[in-house]
């Protein structure tokens, strides 16, 4: 089947709105996860560590946690994984996000980030318990859906830059006694070997010899051609008092 030549006229035509849609389009954002483990880690006195992410929000109040690309629940649950570390034989611990909420009001966002640590036994006595709270407010810039996905990303960025700050803080300081050290032990100096001298295959030092001390001669110690104490031509020493 033969196409008329109309056709093949207009199949360039329709072809140029396309090709120029596409190459209309926006780039797409690049949204990378948080990671946290180029942090100092916190070491625990613990056999195991929770998580428990359950928290859900509540309220009618406009929350827009949903909207940013990496969620604040998700940021917390990750700082969590990467820094707190077991190092004991028994007993556990569990993080618990107690808040992870965005509000949209007219103007601003304002976020509440909230965590606690409980220590336990492996009888489920609890040992210690350490919390962490940040609170920030930021303006409203742009409503558009590019703009707020990227606004959000950097507040939830900021909140949890705080909170590393201060979750440490608050662990360090209420569960001091649970957390273990992270820094390396300095090996002290080896110790010095000793051989005794008269162990079989000891070779003895030889003794130097010790050079004999002269006696000094009998009378007075006078330079040669010098004139004796109290003879004429020996002057006395000058005295240092003022004139």
């Amino acid at each position: 089947m033969t196409l008329p030549r109309r056709a093949f006229l207009l199949a360039p035509l329709l072809l140029v709105p396309l090709l120029s849609a596409c190459g209309d389009d926006p780039p797409q954002a690049n949204y990378p996860p948080p990671s946290y483990n180029y942090l100092t880690p916190i070491r625990l006195d613990v056999a195991r560590i929770e998580i428990d992410d359950s928290w859900v929000p509540r309220g009618a109040a406009r929350r827009v946690e949903h909207l940013a690309p990496i969620a604040p629940r998700e940021a917390l649950r990750r700082m969590a994984e990467d820094r707190l570390v077991a190092g004991g034989t028994t007993g556990r611990a569990v993080f618990v996000i107690e808040d992870a909420s965005i509000i949209r009001s007219p103007r601003n966002y304002e976020a509440t980030l909230a965590v606690r640590l409980d220590m336990a036994d492996d009888s489920c006595t609890r040992l210690g318990q350490g919390a962490a709270r940040v609170i920030q407010v930021r303006p409203v810039r742009d409503d558009s859906d590019r703009a707020v996905r990227d606004e959000l990303y950097a507040f939830v960025r900021d909140l949890m830059s705080e909170m590393n700050v201060e979750f440490e803080f608050q662990v360090r300081r209420v569960l001091r006694d649970a957390v273990q050290s992270t820094t390396p032990v300095v090996p002290g100096p080896a110790p010095v070997e000793e051989q005794a001298l008269d162990s079989p295959g000891a070779t003895p030092a030889t003794p130097t010899p010790a050079t004999p001390m002269m006696s000094p001669p009998p009378g007075p110690l006078t330079a040669p051609g010098a004139p004796a104490s109290g003879t004429p031509g020996l002057r006395p020493p000058t005295s240092l008092a003022p004139r």
